[in-house]
């Protein structure tokens, strides 16, 4: 392989493109030429020949210079930062702050800067830089230049230095279920689970076992038109969510229907198909929570309910309007917003305005279905608090969005449409992965002062006690595959973390929330104390703890885990714990073919790996011989009591015992992904009714609630 030109290394390095990388067995790996110049292309960068890098290269010091202020400025609580003005050289500069609560500081000190001035053609431009004093206010502030007549704006960000731990939780410990909400179904749903199921599932496992949260998959906003996507983690949209999720005996105007003996009659017929059918059909179960909804929606509101459906559609603004209007094009045109009439594939576009106004009630459809899962989810997360959770609700943020999609159309300026984000291959995915997802591009996120990224982060915390970001290391470096290129084919690209963080950091503060990252996979040593520093949580998973010192991987001991995590047995990517024992997931990557070494040897090493547990938890004292699979199950749990980790998850599917996975990464139609409905050891379906008496359940339940100490409950 040819190794790149200086002026292609120096302008990949200028726009954050890595031309080199450690992969996950810790080999340097150069990226090819190829590729940097078809991520540049995709940042809007030509660098096909020497003489486009050469240009490129003097754009982007023009483009340095020819700016007034920086396109955001940071700063953190308690520490003093700074900034640059550029201005003509010798002009004077007045700086000032407006605060977010009204107030104006005007002590914003002048520092010394020796940097040359720089001939911009006309003329010469001078920098001067100034302080940002550390006793600023928490907030979203504005920074203000003034010279003569010429006057420059731009946001300024104040996040926490450390995000303080919610007041509810302080500093005891936790533990919570992790819930495929989808996949659980009761008696009184329609179809999958919904939002009164995840109240009830909170209830129990609140007031019956003590648990501190509840941490559910997803529950982004899919396609309304028919395929919908089952991938929780590939919605159309992060900024709303799935009106599949909604519980219609349980919006008020539904007791003012008539004849609501029909609408009983859509749900029993589609809890009987669900019955007979051994995977979830969302498709099935949206068309008769869809007709159902079209009735309550016809129902007359009453003042009071009419008026805070106006305040919700104030508050969300633009970005509601843009997403109702793409769900009733969607159902006219179809889930592919690159296949609809030309003059319709941008939301500022004439058309789109002039289908708004031909179709109102269709547009006012999705508003309110909107307005009624912000209703039910504060609903949720109030009632979780009052059976006596700490955190109540855990939301989590996927990491992107259907290309297709929603947010793709409302979005398309601050997203790369040109690539897609992945992950480079590691241990569990030995061919990467492409998530078909474009990645925000992090030039135009700055430029709009990350306002889209801001807009997301405060819907995600807006009705719960935490948030889990999935793939936090995304907020550092992303994987960035060409379109058309194979995810071994892909480069990392960098995003300014310290202003992603620091949002996410002054968001959960606002929110009274935790932030707890998904770092997993291949992550940069220092990523994950940077995210300790701030006070976010990291995940561990036990198959995944290990300790590689003396040059034999093995358990990591419990005394060694981290403090600051979210800490589990297993994960959605994973089988339940009862499958992975019985190495279900080498068997299913053989049987797709996703394995790239004999899969006697990949057994061979599953088994080393699971006896070395064993034998762990058997030193520890936890594990007698020849235990069955309950007995290893519960050892497991109880083995994450010995650790540090302040929050603890129990997956719902280990604690009733199932066996099948809910996601085999790598694959989409061959394995059906996000569409098992829950079951017990057996493989026959179990309602959430069924789960409330569940010996099994209550006893891993039971065990959580014993490894938090009395002294964790306290406080003390």
């Amino acid at each position: 392989m040819t190794a790149p030109s200086p002026a292609l290394l120096e302008l990949a390095r200028r726009y954050g493109v890595a031309a080199e990388f450690d992969d996950w067995t810790g080999h340097r790996t150069a990226v090819a030429e190829s590729t940097l110049v078809a991520v540049l292309d995709a940042l809007g960068v030509p660098a096909g020949t020497e003489q486009d890098r050469a240009d490129a290269l003097t754009a982007h010091d023009r483009q340095y210079w020819q700016r007034s202020l920086p396109p955001i400025v940071l700063g953190r609580a308690g520490q003093a930062s700074s900034f640059w003005v550029h201005v003509t050289h010798g002009d004077p500069a007045e700086v000032t702050l407006s605060l977010e609560d009204g107030g104006v500081r005007t002590d914003l000190r002048q520092l010394e800067n020796n940097r040359p001035p720089y001939d911009l053609g006309d003329r010469w431009i001078g920098e001067a830089t100034f302080e940002l004093p550390a006793d600023l206010p928490l907030g979203y502030h504005r920074l203000r230049l003034r010279v003569g007549e010429f006057d420059a704006e731009t946001p300024v960000v104040v996040s926490p230095a450390t995000l303080e731990l919610p007041t509810r939780l302080g500093q005891r410990r936790a533990w919570g279920l992790a819930v495929q909400l989808y996949s659980v179904i009761s008696q009184n749903s329609w179809g999958t689970g919904d939002l009164t199921d995840l109240t009830d599932l909170a209830v129990w496992s609140a007031a019956e076992h003590d648990a501190g949260f509840i941490l559910v998959n997803p529950l982004h906003a899919a396609a309304p038109a028919a395929p919908m996507e089952p991938s929780p983690y590939l919605p159309t949209s992060r900024r709303f969510g799935n009106p599949l999720y909604l519980r219609v005996e349980a919006i008020p105007e539904y007791a003012a229907v008539r004849h609501r003996g029909r609408l009983r009659g859509l749900r029993t017929a589609v809890n009987q198909r669900a019955e007979r059918h051994p995977t979830i059909d969302r498709d099935a179960a949206w068309q008769a929570k869809r007709s159902a909804l079209e009735q309550v929606y016809r129902v007359v509101r009453s003042a009071g309910r009419e008026l805070a459906y106006a305040a919700y559609r104030t508050r969300q603004g633009r970005s509601l309007e843009d997403f109702a209007i793409w769900c009733a094009l969607a159902e006219q045109y179809g889930n592919d917003w690159h296949a609809w009439p030309h003059e319709l594939q941008h939301p500022a576009s004439p058309a789109v305005a002039g289908f708004a106004a031909a179709n109102p009630q269709a547009v006012d459809f999705h508003r309110w279905l909107q307005w009624l899962l912000d209703d039910q989810l504060s609903s949720a997360q109030a009632t979780a608090v009052q059976a006596g959770m700490e955190l109540g609700i855990m939301t989590d943020l996927a990491v992107g969005v259907d290309p297709d999609g929603a947010d793709a159309w409302a979005l398309q300026e601050v997203l790369t449409l040109g690539v897609t984000a992945g992950a480079p291959p590691d241990e569990f995915n030995q061919r990467g992965q492409d998530w078909s997802q474009p990645p925000w591009r992090p030039d135009r996120l700055v430029e709009q002062g990350y306002q889209p990224f801001r807009a997301l982060v405060n819907m995600a915390l807006r009705h719960s006690g935490g948030v889990r970001i999935d793939h936090i290391i995304g907020m550092f470096r992303l994987w960035w595959i060409p379109k058309g290129a194979a995810p071994t084919e892909g480069t990392y690209v960098r995003y300014d973390h310290d202003a992603m963080i620091g949002i996410i950091a002054l968001e959960a503060h606002r929110a009274g929330a935790v932030v707890v990252g998904e770092d997993l996979g291949t992550v940069e040593p220092w990523v994950r104390d940077y995210l300790h520093e701030r006070g976010l949580f990291g995940t561990s998973i036990l198959w995944f703890e290990s300790d590689e010192s003396g040059g034999t991987a093995k358990p990591l001991p419990a005394e060694r885990w981290r403090g600051y995590c979210l800490s589990s047995v297993t994960t959605h990517d994973l089988p339940p714990t009862p499958g992975y024992l019985a190495g279900e997931h080498v068997r299913l990557r053989d049987e797709l073919g996703l394995l790239t070494r004999p899969a006697d040897q990949e057994l061979a090493a599953h088994c080393a790996g699971l006896d070395a547990w064993l034998d762990e938890l058997r030193r520890v004292g936890l594990l007698g011989p020849d235990p069955d699979t309950d007995q290893i199950v519960t050892a497991l749990y109880r083995y994450l009591g010995r650790t540090p980790s302040k929050l603890l998850a129990l997956s719902l599917a280990d604690a009733v015992g199932e066996l099948r996975t809910q996601n085999q990464p790598g694959t989409s139609d061959e394995y059906p992904n996000w569409r098992i409905p829950l079951a017990g050891p057996d493989g026959r379906r179990m309602l959430l009714e069924e789960v409330f008496v569940d010996p099994r359940a209550a006893a891993l339940a039971d065990t959580m609630a014993a490894i938090i100490t009395p002294a964790d409950r306290s406080g003390m």
